[in-house]
């Protein structure tokens, strides 16, 4: 167990920031340019790191066999005449071919090179003809997270989930322990109730996960993949402690229900993945039916997920994530009485 937390805050935590970006990264692109042209220099220029390997110069009987050899993932054919098309009005066409078995690069990187090579067509027509006023102006500004990163929002994320899922493994699977091994009916002739018992492994499997939490935002995110963190982290401990609440209710929930580990591994897997990849945090909340959200707000995880969010990207308060603090608090009481009187009932058929 304790070498399954280090695991989940530490390397678990970088391997999922940077191993396979969902953004393009580094792709190996080459160029035939049958024109020779300025614009089509332009075009060749266009891509560069991050998004691609600076491009390689090929003749086309290159380009199939380089493909077929694994060495590219885009070609892109300028054809003969590319620039006096262009410039006389005609739709020449520019051909790409993408190797697809690259499934993620390749369909992200599609749409990333025409953007690229339409950009750089218009520039270059408007700057020999003249670019025409435009009635509005748009500006971009990214917030939050100005570098459009994927760490930077994949790194606080798995520290989410690995919260949530080690706060309900160590709590179950430690119940499911002591009944195979008998000491909890060692504990029965002890002068404890039920409740201090639950209370005890509540409390000490919560801190373990909070404790390892507030490290690996430590080490881990600001210091080793260097990701900024906006607001008070004092506030989030806080957050992540109420939501600890009820997560190992559950898992004590979840312990009473399962007989062994393995119908208790079962179970993990029918109540995590739901509270993960519907709390908001894989996907925005508002892309799901109105039933599932309003079914998720009894979560937990849906009210941690908002107020980690909010306090570590936008710097809130107290004064703004205090309903996710109230919900979590009604939430995990209501889980931890639930767990309590099911904890009682599995007590009694052991005495």
């Amino acid at each position: 167990m304790v070498a399954l937390i280090v695991y989940a805050f530490s390397f678990a935590i970088f391997a999922a920031t940077t191993a396979q970006p969902e953004t393009l990264h580094k792709a190996p692109i080459a160029v035939v340019d049958e024109d020779g042209s300025p614009l089509s220099g332009r075009i060749v220029g266009a891509f560069y790191p991050p998004h691609f390997m600076p491009p390689r110069l090929i003749g086309a009987a290159e380009m199939d066999a380089r493909m077929d050899a694994g060495l590219d993932t885009f070609a892109l054919n300028i054809p003969p005449d590319f620039q006096r098309d262009v410039l006389a009005g005609r739709r020449p066409e520019v051909q790409l071919n993408v190797d697809a078995t690259r499934m993620s690069q390749a369909f992200t990187g599609s749409g990333y090179v025409q953007t690229m090579v339409a950009d750089e067509v218009r520039a270059y027509v408007q700057r020999r003809q003249g670019a025409a006023a435009q009635p509005v102006e748009l500006a971009l500004r990214a917030r939050f997270n100005p570098q459009l990163s994927k760490s930077w929002f994949g790194a606080i994320m798995e520290v989410i989930n690995n919260v949530t899922m080690l706060s309900i493994v160590l709590t179950g699977a430690a119940l499911i322990r002591e009944r195979e091994h008998g000491t909890v009916e060692h504990l029965l002739v002890m002068p404890v109730t039920p409740f201090e018992i639950m209370a005890a492994k509540v409390w000490s499997m919560g801190l373990v996960v909070l404790v390892a939490c507030a490290l690996s935002l430590l080490l881990m995110v600001q210091g080793v993949l260097a990701v900024p963190i906006a607001g008070s982290v004092p506030l989030f401990l806080l957050g992540a402690a109420l939501h600890l609440f009820a997560t190992t209710s559950m898992g004590i929930f979840l312990g009473t229900v399962a007989r062994s580990m393995p119908q208790f591994g079962l179970l993990l897997m029918l109540a995590l993945l739901p509270l993960q990849m519907l709390s908001g945090g894989t996907t925005p909340r508002e892309s799901m039916p109105d039933f599932v959200q309003a079914l998720m707000m009894a979560a937990p995880t849906t009210h941690f997920v908002m107020l980690a969010q909010a306090i570590l990207y936008r710097g809130a308060g107290l004064d703004v994530v205090w309903p996710q603090f109230v919900a979590l608090t009604v939430i995990g009481g209501s889980l931890f009485g639930v767990s309590l009187a099911r904890f009682r009932k599995a007590i009694g058929t052991m005495v």
